[in-house]
Parts: structure tokens; sequence; C-alpha cells
């Protein structure tokens, strides 16, 4: 599936990717390829992408507010403050603070 990330700055992140964890008013939940249409809320914590096997180039473009994963390179962690998440047609959008 495709996710973005876009903060009021930029778009910090436009990747494929095989999964996503979001931070969602109820707890957290995460998304698969295929993912039922969903839009939510998204409350203060950390996003966690699950990279999809042909996105290792990223290393370069990615900014220093993304940590990697100690164990697992194709994991990533981004922080939010908030925001709303859109998943539709297989794409994923986060509107984050």
């Amino acid at each position: 599936m495709y996710l973005e990330i876009v903060t009021p700055e930029a778009v910090v992140f436009k990747a494929d990717v095989d999964a996503v964890k979001v931070p969602g008013n109820d707890g957290e939940f995460q998304m698969l390829n295929n993912h039922a249409p969903i839009v939510s809320t998204l409350v203060e914590g950390e996003v966690k992408i699950q990279l999809a096997a042909s996105n290792k180039e990223l290393d370069d473009e990615l900014s220093e507010d993304f940590k990697k994963d100690k164990g697992n390179s194709n994991i990533l962690y981004y922080t939010i403050k908030g925001g709303v998440l859109e998943m539709k047609d297989n794409k994923a959008i986060i509107l984050a603070d």
C-alpha cells in the first residue's frame, strides 16, 4: 500500500509500505495492504511504518524526525502530536501535527 505523511510544513514521507500502525483515539491499530476504507482521528504517539522491501533507498530522503528500529532496518518510527488518517483504495494519508 502507499503511505503519505503530510505536516503543515511539507510532505515528510511518501512510499510503498507493507504495514502502518497509528495511535488512534481508542488505542493503536494497524493497517495492512487492502485494508477497508477508514477515517480516524489520531492522538499523540508514534506512527510505526514497515517499509516495503523495494524501499531500501529511502534513507537519504528521510528527515531526522524518523527513527529506525535498531533490530530491523525496515521499520521506521515517526512521532506525531495528533492528526487525521484516511485509508482508501490501498492509499493511506496521515495529516499530522
